[in-house]
């Protein structure tokens, strides 16, 4: 006899008898006219066997003994929503599907007063889509709207309200059935109530291990605020990444570069680590008044098919800014508030000014518990990337100077943070733990992420392309974390074609994604008119071979071993052919670097800095030209004007920051001189700074020092 195939409603009734509503709990349904709550709310209803109640029809109408299009004639705009609100005030209920009105919302105490027992589910529905369903309908004015106003702009209006209120989204596309948004807010809800479901482990983790310790699991929230896991490997989420739907990527075509990063990052962050509305308060610090161009991360057509990503606009003028202006206020949120943090830096470049910017403004408060250590390659960097991070120094962020490069600062980091017996010290003696804010700290990669997704959705936007055509991208490659988060805005449902990594004359990474083998004998770092991918041991590489390994962390640990005592690693030749599905690579050598940056500017006025020369000149070499190709442009060229000045060949540089910035914008460039750099470099006493031997006993003394000086 064949048994009954099981429904999805029959798993939905298992699922939630056995994990029943918080509290017993509503599952209160939100969103504009049109979003479809009435429909979605019975269907849900029906899955559950559990009431339904419509605020409209149950509620409302059944409280004034009219319909709503009455009361609303009879009392007018602001009286009705404070009659509904009231209305919301005297109604309790449980265990309940609730639809709300799209006017609900503006009605702060009746929100509260719902949410006290309730999980709020927004159901968010491009604009666009609204205003078609309510022609459809015949609607042509709602709630609040007065003489003189667009529907359109009500609805915009609206949307403050909706974001204020929710604890889950629903992406909704345009045409999407009733039916498929019920289940996507059951899985919405279930993923709500289970947080333990989203942990991360280390990249050098066994399977049988992990089995054996299911009860030392990490959320985001421990990652974050470990950085490195204890083993040495580096953390990663133990499901993998959330895969959106075709659908839900294209409801984000026409939103804002904050909204799409609110929409992503939602995914990403479980809410039992940062709520919705906390998440929303540090996206929209960390990129409201801190970027010099609206649109955060503009995509700008350069030539042919190719495409500039421009990641400079942030207050350090490189794309680290768009993790380290989010990173530490996620960092003060997720820590606890007994003990105080220092958190360590090594850079080879950009990231330094970035951690000290974005460290130093956070709260007074925050900045009292929190401290940042920047370690720096002292003759490794660019005379003005060292005195924008001696600049950038404030009351709870230093800077060091070591004499080495830019791998000596990162592995001593890496040791210091798997010294327990340090560490330990550190805790017992000054009640300090020590964080990383490095890219090997999973919080660092998530928002870059976003501006990769966003790129291709702008591209959209402006017609260049259609959802689901392909492009390349081309990215200057150091540490691999930059790369990697485009690698992971693939897997989430961005359709990049190929991943081209850019190497300078340090090209390891090429050497490596063309054979398969990593080999550091023999090589030693070549400094480069493009500093901050000046690295050889490129840490996040280490994900990456975990991902396409099948999560084999014993394999990992097997490589990075002999990475540490052989100096050497060779891949298999059926994770190499997995690894050339994604990548190529291609390297550019000092003087094409700078041939780059002048035929740019002869052609177009556009100066590129010396970074994102060093892509451009791969792109152009690798690209097949079948698809749009977009380079990311890593830096601000004010951070390299020397070389700048000198690719632009202007025979007389003065040694003066500050004046080959201005003689750089003599010329009138795009884009202008960077003006927060320009700020920063203004400051006095940016010849201030501590240097040390590329000693580790030399790195921890300061440590000690800064505590003692900064908690004690």
């Amino acid at each position: 006899m064949l048994s009954r195939p099981v429904t999805f409603a029959q798993i939905w009734k298992s699922w939630f008898s056995s994990h029943p509503l918080v509290g017993n709990k509503n599952i209160i349904l939100m969103g504009p006219p049109g979003a479809g709550k009435t429909t979605v709310g019975r269907i849900v209803g029906q899955k559950l066997d559990c009431p339904v109640i419509d605020i409209d029809d149950d509620v409302l109408e059944t409280t004034w003994n009219m319909s709503v299009s009455e009361k609303l004639k009879d009392v007018g705009n602001e009286q009705f929503l404070e009659e509904e609100g009231k209305a919301l005030l005297k109604f309790s209920a449980s265990g309940s599907v609730i639809s709300l009105t799209g006017s609900n919302p503006m009605h702060s105490a009746g929100m509260q007063h719902m949410k006290k027992n309730g999980i709020v589910v927004y159901l968010d529905v491009p604009t666009t889509a609204i205003m078609s369903r309510l022609k459809s309908m015949k609607v042509d004015r709602i709630v609040g709207q007065s003489p003189g106003i667009s529907l359109k702009d009500i609805l915009q209006f609206r949307k403050q309200f909706y974001k204020r209120w929710y604890d889950i989204r629903v992406l909704c596309g345009g045409d999407i059935a009733a039916e498929v948004v019920a289940e996507k807010v059951l899985d919405a809800v279930k993923r709500y109530q289970n947080s333990e479901l989203e942990t991360f482990i280390s990249t050098r983790s066994s399977r049988s291990g992990r089995s054996m310790e299911k009860d030392s699991h990490k959320y985001f929230s421990d990652v974050v605020t470990e950085g490195l896991a204890p083993d040495g490997g580096l953390f990663v989420p133990e499901r993998g990444l959330p895969k959106f739907t075709t659908g839900e990527w294209q409801s984000l075509i026409e939103a804002t570069y904050i909204e799409k990063a609110q929409v992503i990052l939602e995914r990403c962050i479980h809410p039992a680590d940062i709520p919705a509305s906390n998440l929303a308060e540090i996206i929209g610090t960390a990129y409201g008044e801190n970027f010099t161009c609206s649109k955060i991360a503009p995509v700008r057509h350069l030539a042919g098919n190719q495409f500039l990503l421009e990641l400079f606009h942030g207050p350090t003028a490189s794309f680290k800014d768009f993790a380290l202006q989010m990173v530490p206020r996620i960092f003060a949120y997720c820590i606890p508030r007994s003990c105080n943090y220092l958190v360590l830096v090594a850079t080879s470049g950009d990231t330094g000014s970035a951690v000290l910017d974005g460290f130093s403004r956070l709260h007074d408060t925050d900045k009292q518990r929190i401290a940042v250590l920047n370690f720096f390659p002292e003759d490794g960097v660019s005379p003005i990337q060292k005195s924008q991070m001696i600049g950038c120094q404030k009351e709870n962020a230093w800077s060091v100077g070591v004499k080495s490069d830019f791998d000596f600062c990162q592995t001593a980091i890496k040791q210091i943070f798997t010294n327990s017996d340090y560490t330990g010290f550190l805790t017992v003696e000054y009640g300090t733990a020590l964080a990383a804010a490095n890219s090997i700290n999973w919080a660092r990669l998530l928002p870059q992420i976003v501006y990769h997704a966003s790129a291709y959705l702008d591209l959209v936007h402006q017609g260049i392309i259609s959802f689901g055509s392909p492009v390349d991208v081309c990215i200057p490659t150091g540490n691999f974390g930059n790369i990697l988060a485009a690698l992971y805005a693939k897997m989430m449902g961005i359709p990049i074609r190929k991943c081209i990594c850019a190497s300078n004359e340090n090209n390891v990474l090429t050497d490596f994604i063309r054979t398969g083998v990593y080999d550091l004998r023999g090589r030693k770092l070549i400094p480069t008119f493009s500093p901050a991918v000046d690295i050889l041991k490129s840490s996040n590489l280490e994900r990456y071979l975990h991902l396409i390994a099948n999560e084999d962390g014993q394999l990992v640990t097997q490589l990075y071993n002999q990475l540490e005592n052989q100096g050497h690693f060779q891949l298999r030749k059926d994770l190499l052919d997995k690894l050339q599905q994604d990548l190529v690579a291609g390297w550019c050598s000092e003087e094409d670097c700078l041939a780059a940056i002048h035929s740019v500017y002869s052609t177009t006025g556009y100066i590129l800095d010396t970074h994102t020369a060093v892509a451009k000149v791969v792109a152009d070499r690798l690209q097949d030209r079948t698809c749009p190709i977009i380079i990311s442009s890593t830096a601000h060229y004010s951070k390299f004007a020397p070389a700048i000045l000198r690719a632009l060949r202007i025979a007389e540089i003065n040694q003066n920051p500050v004046s080959q910035l201005h003689l750089l914008s003599s010329y009138s460039p795009l884009p202008p001189v960077h003006w927060g750099l320009l700020e920063t470099l203004k400051k006095k006493g940016n010849e201030d700074h501590q240097v040390c031997a590329a000693d580790m006993n030399m790195l921890m003394s300061h440590i000690e020092t800064l505590i003692q000086n900064h908690f004690m």
